[in-house]
């Protein structure tokens, strides 16, 4: 519980949704005003199955899982929670209706007492731009100079950019997450050489939280994949990717699926794709199926995984080992053939046992 004479100092950030892309700027925004920022607990069984009993069956994973991370926060004593409503991220480039309509879903099945930081961005609207929504949640702290906020936004867009630095060479997810928040910029060279490369093209919330993507980055780890995602593009690359597929973007988290998926297809050294979506999810079924079909173009192997609060660890598993296998078959065929050598010399064997080694 915390000190109720500090509560106006404190909010509440749940550990799922906009956390994994958009974190490390609310971290150096919210630090920079003085406002403690608390997170949920990590996602578990639990997590996912009290958000589940309160929305419609029909509801995305991600959402259960959100809702799921509010009740904890309001479980952990936490008053004011931050719930966006983020509309649209660029003139005519939209969220799916679930994350622009968020603070409606989070106040009506949500029946705890708590604040909601809630607070607006539509950039395909006048006088809702980011400051005017960074603005808004700093009003709830009784703070309106907008120099403060103004100094305190590029607090936060210094460890944003600090992080898709590190990101970009190449380091995972969790480290460089953890490097941007104390302030630090750490570049690593790896060595290591992976007879496979995995394009994992899906949304930071489905793929960055462990419980949801049953820790996918290690399962491919442990096969000698190497994995790729959208954090290690540019903008640029992400634009011309969404072009690549003959598409204009239109939904404001298109990059992380379509420029993508469009950016890895034409890569060389990405020996497969892999996209990971949410059963429900409509944006992304229209994506995953444009890009199912761009790839048979590209000639780039192709596996689709669909999750929700059901999916089974065995078949998941199972899924990947056989993508994994074929894969490694398929470069070994290759390499046989341009090498004009027999196949006993390539005695290298993937490691996809891992049910039983694990």
């Amino acid at each position: 519980m915390f000190d109720k004479a500090h509560e106006e100092k404190v909010i509440g950030f749940p550990r799922a949704m906009s956390y994994y892309n958009d974190y490390p700027f609310y971290y150096g925004f919210f630090n920079a005003l003085g406002i403690k920022v608390v997170l949920s607990d990590v996602t578990t069984k639990q997590t996912m199955s009290n958000g589940s009993a309160l929305v419609v069956t029909e509801t995305c994973l991600p959402i259960k899982v959100y809702i799921g991370h509010v009740l904890n926060l309001i479980d952990k004593g936490v008053d004011k929670i931050f719930v966006p409503s983020i509309q649209s991220i660029a003139p005519k480039i939209y969220n799916c209706s679930k994350i622009r309509g968020l603070p409606d879903l989070v106040r009506n099945v949500v029946k705890k007492p708590f604040t909601m930081v809630e607070a607006t961005l539509d950039k395909s609207e006048k006088d809702q731009g980011l400051y005017e929504f960074l603005a808004e949640i700093a009003k709830y702290y009784g703070i309106t100079d907008k120099e403060v906020i103004k100094k305190a936004s590029k607090a936060g867009w210094r460890c944003y950019n600090n992080f898709h630095i590190m990101t970009k060479s190449g380091m995972n997810y969790k480290k460089a997450l953890n490097n941007a928040l104390q302030g630090k910029v750490v570049i690593e060279s790896s060595s290591k050489e992976y007879p496979i490369s995995i394009a994992l093209v899906s949304h930071g919330y489905n793929i960055y939280d462990d419980r949801t993507c049953m820790k996918i980055f290690d399962k491919l780890e442990a096969m000698d994949v190497k994995v790729y995602t959208s954090l290690q593009l540019s903008k640029e690359q992400l634009d011309d990717g969404i072009t690549s597929l003959g598409n204009e973007q239109y939904w404001a988290n298109e990059h992380d699926m379509t420029g993508s998926a469009g950016h890895y297809l034409k890569d060389v050294k990405v020996d497969g794709i892999i996209t990971l979506t949410a059963f429900g999810c409509g944006p992304d079924s229209l994506m995953v199926e444009r890009i199912t079909r761009k790839a048979k173009r590209f000639n780039k192997p192709l596996l689709n995984l669909t999750i929700d609060e059901h999916t089974g660890e065995a078949g998941f598993i199972t899924r990947l080992e056989a993508f994994v296998d074929m894969l490694f078959r398929k470069k070994r065929a290759k390499l046989i053939s341009k090498m004009n050598i027999s196949e006993s010399k390539l005695e290298y064997i993937p490691n996809t046992d891992y049910i039983e080694t694990k």
